[in-house]
């Protein structure tokens, strides 16, 4: 049965490469002005890719609706609630592009084509009905139909992809027309490109709305892109689980909880909040005058450098709270696991091009304006720091869950006065949870590993073990509530990290995705590399570095939860 398994999955993989492959040519083809290659047509080939898709799903949702009754398997690590609901709520945004893309239709009817009507009304039918199958059937594990499926989802894959790919495009191009009036203000007026973003070539209806819309798309892009990438990691689990055997074992329910992460909390809104006011006034001030733009541009360094340098040191301390914990980690296959890891080293090497592009840039450039100087110790943090968060968060999603011996769970610690009197301490489990329970009437009882006395015990009994009793029970609770609170406490300091690292990884993920990227507007890279190749480069790197922030807050609001 192995055999047929893997040669469905060497077939659909092909298949998938080969369907974004040709998008993507199509795609390039269309940025580039190639000859007989409109926007029509790069629309058309992904709305027929997102009706296929459209087909499949309500294909597999009828058939599921039909064998509701069978017992299906589960993967429980795959589809989290909480990342459904930020899915949710990314769709929720797209679908208010979409619309904003209709009105934008609506205004240039005139000048531009079917496709550019048809294909957001198409996309917003596609986007509900993913996100309705991906709320119910996430955590899937087909086992009819495997052959057939695995097209279906890896399809699903590459058309997100696709997808993913035309909204970096189309928002790096909104991007780059803005970069060279701003590089023209920090005074590099030989840089004489010119930049198309294929405007519609015909008067607006109303241009009032015409302006809402045209601006209004751009800053739900990064939305957009968000929604179609996580969707499409959900649909790769989904793929990577088709004809497993699940090991059958009790999966532990994790939840996210406010209690005890204030500290982290209140650091964490503090780096959100400032980053928000650091990116209006960056926006404001970049492009106004050369003056403004320096001082935009180091109020920018200063800022990441600080957030970078209390990241660095909040992964560090919890690197060492680990090493100083002897517990095992958990190797057990899990598809939803290696992905996110995989994804965060790989997303990462995006920023670590750009860093190493700056400091290169930097140490070869013949003339460093002032502000240039911060770009040097802000590109090596932001290597750094992605080291040692990748370090921290891998190893906490291997990590296994502590688990409290069930022979323990059932000991009680009795002790006994000298007036006969029983008093009830709390239990191991108790104990370990911070909470102290009520007497009822039951009197288990340890001393020493062994039994000390009963409620119904002869009286000969009781008197031998009250003789050693109190001493045992003192030096048991010392031992229990000593180890308790050392345990409570670096399981607090680490659930502080983990808030606070996913407050700082919301925060940086804010500059980039709304047009904050000093890799543009420094101007020295330019110089050193070439206009064209290094806004090349930043277009290519600076999509998996916006998302690397995204799938490192998610990733750590799972070790929250786990912690």
């Amino acid at each position: 049965g192995s055999c047929p398994q893997k040669t469905g999955e060497i077939l659909s993989s092909q298949y998938g490469i080969n369907l974004f492959l040709a998008g993507l040519v199509l795609t390039f083809a269309w940025a580039v002005h190639a000859v007989g290659i409109s926007k029509s047509h790069l629309l058309s080939y992904l709305i027929t890719l997102m009706l296929i898709q459209l087909l499949w799903m309500l294909w597999y949702l009828c058939r599921s609706c039909t064998q509701r009754r069978l017992i299906r398997e589960k993967d429980t690590h795959a589809g989290a609630r909480w990342l459904k609901c930020g899915i949710t709520l990314f769709a929720v945004i797209t679908l208010i592009l979409d619309s904003f893309k209709i009105g934008y239709y609506v205004d240039f009817s005139n000048c531009l084509s079917a496709a550019e009507g048809i294909f957001p009304v198409t996309h917003a039918i596609h986007t509900i009905l993913q996100v309705y199958f991906l709320w119910c059937h996430a955590k899937d594990i087909i086992q009819s139909f495997k052959t057939l499926e695995r097209f279906g989802v890896i399809h699903s894959v590459f058309t997100n992809l696709l997808l993913w790919t035309n909204g970096v495009l189309t928002e790096s191009k909104h991007q780059l027309n803005e970069h060279k009036e701003r590089l023209i203000t920090l005074g590099f007026g030989n840089i004489t490109i010119v930049l198309d973003d294929h405007a519609p070539q015909c008067n607006c209806t109303t241009t009032t709305l015409c302006s809402i819309f045209s601006q209004g798309i751009y800053y739900l892009y990064p939305f957009n892109i968000e929604y179609h990438i996580l969707a499409s990691t959900m649909l790769y689990v989904l793929w990577k689980n088709i004809g497993r055997k699940v090991e059958h074992h009790q999966q532990h329910k994790t939840a996210f909880k406010f209690h005890g992460i204030t500290v982290g909390m209140i650091f964490g809104l503090i780096v959100l909040i400032s980053t928000i006011a650091k990116v209006v006034v960056y926006l404001i001030q970049i492009g106004r005058s050369k003056n403004k733009s320096e001082l935009a541009l180091t109020m920018f360094y200063l800022h990441a450098i600080s957030v970078l340098a209390l990241m660095c040191t909040a992964g560090i301390v919890a690197l060492l709270i680990y090493r100083l914990e002897d517990r095992s980690l958990d190797n057990s296959k899990n598809p939803a696991r290696k992905l996110d890891a995989e994804l965060l080293v790989g997303t990462a090497a995006g920023s670590w091009l750009l860093s190493w592009g700056s400091i290169l840039a930097i140490i070869c450039a013949q003339a460093h304006p002032k502000y240039t100087w911060y770009n040097l110790p802000y590109s090596i943090l932001v290597i750094v720091e992605k080291y040692i968060q990748n370090l921290f968060i891998i190893e906490s999603i291997h990590r296994k869950e502590e688990k409290v011996n069930d022979d323990i769970k059932t000991l009680r610690i009795v002790t006994i006065s000298r007036g006969s009197t029983l008093s009830l301490t709390p239990s191991y489990k108790e104990i370990y949870n911070g909470r102290a329970a009520r007497d009822d009437g039951e009197l288990p009882y340890l001393l020493n590993g062994g039994i000390c006395a009963r409620e119904n015990d002869t009286a000969k009994e009781e008197e031998a073990s009250q003789a050693h009793c109190p001493a045992m029970h003192s030096a048991s609770e010392f031992s229990f509530y000593s180890r308790n609170s050392v345990t409570n406490n670096k399981r607090r300091i680490l659930k502080n990290i983990a808030a606070f690292l996913f407050l700082c990884n919301l925060s940086l993920w804010i500059p980039p995705a709304f047009g904050c990227r000093p890799e543009y507007d420094n101007g020295l890279e330019e110089i050193v590399f070439g206009f064209e190749p290094w806004i090349i480069v930043v277009n290519l790197a600076m999509p998996f570095s916006i998302f690397y922030r995204m799938h490192s807050a998610a990733s750590l609001f799972e070790v929250n939860c786990k912690t």
